[in-house]
C-alpha cells in the first residue's frame, strides 16, 4: 500500500459565497456549506480513515464534524492548516482592496510568493508552516488515507509544493472550491495528484452554487 493525503476545503461560507478577503476571520458555513459537511461524511465515511487533520478553524471544523461523528475518529488541530493572512484585507472586498492598497495588491498579483497582503502572509510563509503538517503525516503514516482539511489558499499552496510547482503562480495553476476534494499518493517517485476538485459527493443541486 501508499500514502493517500485527500485534501478537503471546508463548505461554503458567506465570503466563499460573495467573495471579498477571508482568513483570519472565522465564519460559520452557510446552510449550503452544512449540507456539504453532511454530503461528504455521508459518502466518505464508508473509507478506512488513518487520521484526520484539521485547521483549527470554526469552517473547518464544522466541515469535518459530521465525518468525524459518523465514524468516532477524533480531528487532530493544527495551527499550520489555518488560511492565509489577509492582514488589513480582512474583510475587505476585492475593489475595496485595489481602491485602499493599490501598490501592494499589484506587487500581491504579481508574485505572491514573496510579497504578502497588506500586513499578511507571503505564498512562502504558508508552504512553510502547513509543510511542517504534512511533514508529521508522512512520518507517521506510511500507508492508508489520511484526510487534511484547509482552506482554499493553503491547500493551493500545498499543491504546488507537493508537485514543484511555481508557489507564485498557485492562483493560476491550481483551484479549490468550497468543499471540493483533491487527491495526492504518495508512491515511488513521489507525490502524485490523483484527484483535483472533486466535488460529485456533494450532488448537482450544491454543485452548481455560484461561489469561489
Amino acid at each position: 500500500m501508499s500514502l493517500s493525503l485527500y485534501f478537503l476545503r471546508h463548505g461554503e461560507t458567506i465570503y466563499s459565497r460573495m467573495g471579498g478577503y477571508c482568513g483570519e476571520l472565522d465564519p460559520d458555513l452557510t446552510d449550503n456549506g452544512k449540507q456539504m459537511a453532511e454530503a461528504f461524511a455521508a459518502v466518505y465515511k464508508s473509507m478506512a480513515w488513518q487520521a484526520i487533520y484539521v485547521s483549527p478553524m470554526k469552517r473547518t471544523i464544522a466541515t469535518v464534524k459530521p465525518l468525524c461523528d459518523a465514524i468516532g475518529m477524533e480531528m487532530q488541530l493544527r495551527d499550520g492548516l489555518k488560511e492565509i493572512r489577509y492582514g488589513a484585507w480582512e474583510g475587505k472586498s476585492n475593489e475595496e482592496v485595489k481602491e485602499q492598497y493599490s501598490e501592494d495588491y499589484v506587487r500581491w498579483l504579481t508574485e505572491p510568493a514573496w510579497n504578502p497582503p497588506t500586513g499578511g502572509e507571503t505564498a512562502v510563509q504558508i508552504s512553510s508552516r502547513a509543510s511542517l503538517v504534512i511533514a508529521e503525516i508522512e512520518e507517521n503514516y506510511t500507508d492508508g488515507n489520511v484526510l487534511v482539511v484547509s482552506h482554499k489558499a493553503t491547500i493551493r499552496i500545498i499543491l504546488c509544493s507537493l508537485l514543484g510547482i511555481d508557489l507564485g503562480r498557485y492562483r493560476d495553476r491550481i483551484n479549490a472550491l468550497a468543499g471540493s476534494v483533491c487527491i495526492v499518493k504518495f508512491g515511488t517517485h513521489g507525490p502524485l495528484l490523483e484527484v483535483l476538485g472533486d466535488r460529485i459527493y456533494m450532488g448537482e443541486d450544491l454543485r452548481n452554487l455560484p461561489g469561489t
